[in-house]
């Protein structure tokens, strides 16, 4: 017999489960990707502004030249796609010399009636930031205030035809703003309304990935799984920022169209081929429970039944005790823990809102996360305006420079979730990452402002610590404490708990793009300031934690594990 192809022979090497769940990894990655890719052109496209290095008074405008100012910066200014600076030289401002005004200089540059160079209205006006910085809250808001019902919704219908339905509308949503440029709609109450329906349909993408992948998953090497997978966040980023860079200044309204029409593919894809749950295909899940056993070469007894009438008097694990109490040490009390009807993790009930928060750890990592995701999303939208300022790029290649940012936001995530893995330490790991971050956000807004090459150094650097502790605390730790030991099986709280941890970090979300627009006509220094005393509040917020995960009892090797089921 002939012998096989290596190819063959490296299909063959997989069994029919991991096949499976190499599937819905890589799905449910691009599925995410699409959301974020959709979020991005907004930030590119509003930012289009050049700024130039001249001062006023050292430049003279050349025949020909149509010159344009800024007076609330002092500095010349090109044009823009949704504003520009279009406020025209005239005699009193400048004043040629006798030999300029001999030599047939070109007089100034005079509009049609029905034209305007001053950018795309209502963003033609003098409070085009206000205007700007309301379509971005109006759509944060409106996800984060949607995403607490989300996952309410979520955990009662199937996955497939929720998160279907979710991308579709988001998609058209995305393409409908788009279709503003080509319609010549001028009205801002259409943006905004777009803004708002679309940040309400994509709190459906969130809390429908991660129940899926957690369904698939179980809570080995969950760190590392989870930070690889949500890398789609960056993947999304970058892709959003280089497709709306591309035609940001030929014909911005395909900025939107092209990424919402990939999110509508992406929701007829999920429609077609998302499973789930392992069930569903006859494989084996990592998360339904078995009889007590013990775990090979670790001899870890697995508390996985439900609590008997004869063993209610009985003293909980060591683990339990260390997320429950505040010093690892005393008795239990009863209302801490959440008990809830399940059959190995394939019980009906569905958990309510406030028995979710009295999940332990929850209600930390969720404000945590509040002051982590307003760093990250400040970022998010201001970052490419920031790099316009400092670096004096024009906007397609401030978008570009951009992405560096979320490939070093890559590599942070899959850091975290490699440490919190070795170290069993969620909390932990998030904190140190925190502690880093402040420091450097200073260093960054410093060193930027020494070249390009200054700037790039510094966005990876921050970008990896930055979405480090926002990718754990979103992926592993919702994970984890959505099928946290105090639920006893049910594996119905995984959507609500991860709804309310990512619905906690969209006010942040909502609040930092916001507080960056008051603050920078102020100066980026007091922008970064803002951003470092949110990293200490997100570090303040998990002391309790760390304290509790340090404090803990366990062996070398890790015998016991915060937020972790073994």
């Amino acid at each position: 017999m002939a012998r096989l192809p290596a190819g063959i022979r490296f299909i063959i090497s997989f069994s029919r489960d991991q096949w499976y769940r190499a599937f819905i990894f890589i799905l449910t990655f691009l599925l995410y990707a699409s959301f974020h890719l959709s979020r991005k052109p907004i930030s590119i496209v509003k930012v289009n502004v050049r700024n130039f290095s001249f001062s006023l008074h050292m430049i003279l405008p050349q025949p020909g030249n149509v010159l344009y100012s800024c007076p609330s910066c002092g500095f010349l200014q090109s044009e823009g796609e949704l504003h520009k600076y279009c406020t025209a030289w005239d005699e009193a401002d400048v004043r040629f010399s006798s030999q300029n005004r001999k030599s047939g200089s070109a007089a100034p540059h005079q509009l049609p009636d029905n034209e305007t160079d001053c950018g795309w209205a209502p963003f033609d006006k003098n409070n085009y930031q206000q205007l700007l910085g309301a379509l971005d809250y109006s759509f944060l808001c409106a996800y984060a205030v949607g995403m607490y019902l989300s996952g309410i919704i979520g955990e009662r219908l199937p996955i497939r035809y929720y998160l279907t339905f979710g991308m579709l509308a988001s998609g058209a949503f995305t393409a409908l703003f788009g279709l503003g440029y080509f319609y010549n709609i001028h009205s801002f109450g259409f943006y905004v309304v777009t803004q708002v329906i679309n940040g309400l349909v994509q709190t459906t993408g969130w809390p429908s990935v991660v129940t899926c992948l957690g369904n698939w998953f179980g809570k080995g090497r969950r760190g590392l799984i989870m930070g690889v997978w949500n890398s789609h966040t960056s993947v999304g980023n970058i892709l959003g920022s280089l497709i709306a860079g591309y035609w940001v200044s030929t014909c911005w309204g395909l900025s939107f169209v092209v990424p919402g029409a990939i999110v509508a593919a992406m929701g007829i894809v999920c429609f077609l081929f998302l499973i789930e749950h392992p069930n569903d295909v006859r494989c084996s899940s990592t998360l339904v429970t078995h009889s007590k056993g013990y775990e090979n070469g670790t001899n870890r007894l697995r508390l996985q039944k439900q609590i008997l009438k004869s063993e209610k008097n009985k003293p909980l694990d060591p683990e339990m005790q260390c997320l429950l109490l505040s010093d690892g040490k005393g008795s239990i009390h009863p209302n801490h823990v959440v008990i809830l009807p399940g059959d190995g993790g394939s019980g009906t009930a569905a958990i309510s809102f406030t028995g979710a928060l009295k999940i332990p750890g929850v209600i930390e990592f969720s404000l945590c996360l509040l002051f982590a995701k307003l760093v990250s999303y400040t970022f998010l939208f201001w970052l490419p305006l920031y790099i316009t300022n400092v670096d004096h790029l024009d906007a397609k290649k401030a978008g570009e420079l951009s992405t560096l940012f979320d490939v070093g936001g890559i590599f942070g995530g899959i850091l975290a979730g490699v440490i919190s893995d070795r170290l069993e330490k969620r909390a932990s790991t998030c904190g140190l990452m925190l502690l880093l971050a402040a420091p450097t956000l200073y260093i960054f807004s410093t060193v930027s402002k020494m070249g390009l090459e200054a700037t790039i150094a510094m966005l990876l650097l921050s970008g990896a610590l930055v979405s480090g502790p926002y990718t754990l605390i979103t992926t592993a730790v919702s994970a984890d404490l959505g099928t946290h030991k105090s639920l006893k099986g049910n594996a119905h709280a995984l959507s609500t708990v991860t709804a309310i941890i990512d619905g906690t970090g969209s006010v942040g979300a909502a609040l930092g793009p916001l507080l960056a627009g008051l603050l920078s006509p102020s100066g980026w220094s007091n922008v970064f300031y803002m951003l470092m005393f949110a990293d200490a509040c997100a570090l303040l917020f998990l002391i309790r934690l760390i304290h509790k995960e340090l404090s803990c009892p366990g062996s070398a090797t890790g015998d016991q594990v915060p937020f972790k089921e073994q």
